[in-house]
């Protein structure tokens, strides 16, 4: 006789809510803005709805901010550019988690806009 098993992943919108929201912890730390939600969806991807999608779209957007941010520090010498793109960079970086993690409470996908697909 076989057996089958089913893991049965359950809804769990609180923990898509913290792990949006813990892209923050760039903004008052420092760092772990991508550590922290790397390990969540690490961890937790295969237990929680969702999660796997919402990790990916988390650590895309923290590595497309990575690479901006890199990008713009030769812009800085080009009339300042750089340091306007970072302005943009720093609101964009600490508004969409903000409205992703609303997002995910409610239920819904997330929406992380000029990210690149690292990991799809």
């Amino acid at each position: 006789m076989e057996t089958n098993y089913y893991t049965l992943k359950r809804t769990d919108n609180q923990l898509l809510a913290l792990t949006h929201l813990s892209q923050l912890l760039t903004c008052f730390t420092g760092f772990g803005g991508l550590i922290v939600p790397l390990i969540i969806w690490a961890t937790q991807k295969d237990n929680v709805e969702g999660l796997d999608i919402h990790g990916k779209s988390i650590i895309n957007f923290q590595l497309s901010i990575v690479v901006y941010s890199v990008l713009s520090i030769p812009l800085i010498l080009l009339f300042g550019l750089g340091i306007l793109t970072f302005i943009f960079i720093g609101i964009l970086a600490f508004v969409m988690p903000i409205i992703n993690t609303i997002k995910a409470s409610n239920g819904e996908l997330p929406s992380y806009p000029l990210s690149f697909n690292f990991i799809s």
